[in-house]
């Protein structure tokens, strides 16, 4: 079995025997792919003792599946790469052998598996051809979300006003586009636009206002193995009740669990908390400002209190 990118997981004998992938390597000698290995084994020899053993299936699914990744970009010399058969054997499925032999009509079980496995994505086709825009319209909002105007996105992807705009509104963007997106994404996620500049800071409010009117979600609310879904949503809870409904002392608490618990650094968590750095500061100190009161007003307290209470009761009976 091999993944989209060309990968075999762990505990298969596919791993065992070829390696992580893609194509061939030294295999994984790891607990889980050694028992896939001695189980596959087992269940060979199990079949050819009750005499079911059957070392070639039909190639004809492999074929049909070889066909489609073609027409959606990956050409078979690249099928056999991401699923880690020889290009002779994948050459011969679809075209036959030499003298005018016949494309192949049984092929090995494992080989068959491996063909199928493969899946188009944007690492595994062709730049040209066509993929689901999902990841990159989430990872482009996400950035919005944190003042990267989408006018200096575009620059930063060598694309016009007008190409960016049309790339925000399609359902499929090329492979090409999609890479591109992702490596803009993975240098700019935690990092803030500059705002140097009068202009920097209007062109970052503008980019932040867009994309809190249309619910975009931040870096922090996306899980990077559901960012690529089409159906794939934000983390639960990232977004947070309007600020004229939520209090200071409640936006201090979720930062506190955010710095202390998970790690997030000040920039970080404000991002995740929907606010600006300032915002969550002001926020911070407020709630240790009321923590200090607190804590300085508790003796005053008690000393008001026992003095409510009166002299003990032994004290009274000792004096009457």
């Amino acid at each position: 079995m091999t993944t989209a990118t060309g990968t075999r997981p762990h505990g298969t004998r596919a791993r065992y025997v070829l390696g992580p992938g893609p194509g061939t390597g030294p295999g994984c000698r790891c607990d889980a792919c050694t028992a896939a290995n001695r189980d596959a084994e087992r269940h060979r020899e199990r079949q050819i003792l009750y005499g079911r053993w059957e070392p070639y299936v039909d190639a004809g699914p492999a074929r049909d599946h070889v066909r489609v990744l073609a027409a959606g970009g990956i050409g078979w010399k690249r099928v056999a790469e991401l699923a880690g058969v020889s290009t002779g054997s994948v050459s011969k499925l679809l075209h036959g052998g030499p003298g005018d032999r016949p494309p192949s009509r049984r092929i090995r079980p494992e080989t068959a598996a491996a063909i199928l496995a493969v899946r188009p994505s944007a690492q595994t086709v062709a730049p040209g051809a066509l993929v689901d825009s999902a990841g990159t319209h989430h990872r482009v909002q996400a950035l919005v979300t944190r003042g990267w105007s989408q006018a200096r996105l575009a620059g930063q992807l060598a694309l016009t006003g007008s190409n960016f705009a049309t790339m925000m509104r399609r359902g499929q963007v090329t492979a090409a586009t999609t890479r591109a997106v992702r490596e803009l994404y993975d240098r700019l996620w935690d990092k803030p636009p500059p705002e140097s500049s009068q202009r920097e800071r209007i062109a970052a409010a503008r980019a932040r206002n867009y994309a809190a009117g249309r619910g975009w979600a931040p870096p922090l609310a996306w899980d990077d193995d559901i960012i690529d879904d089409p159906s794939g949503r934000p983390a639960q809870g990232w977004k947070r009740p309007a600020r004229s409904r939520r209090r200071g002392a409640d936006l201090a608490e979720d930062a506190g669990q955010l710095l202390t618990r998970d790690g997030y650094t000040r920039e970080h968590a404000a991002a995740r908390l929907g606010v600006t750095p300032s915002t969550l500061d002001a926020a911070l100190r407020r709630s240790r400002l009321a923590r200090k009161q607190e804590h300085d007003a508790q003796p005053a307290r008690v000393a008001g209190a026992a003095a409510a209470a009166g002299p003990p009761a032994e004290y009274e009976a000792k004096a009457g």
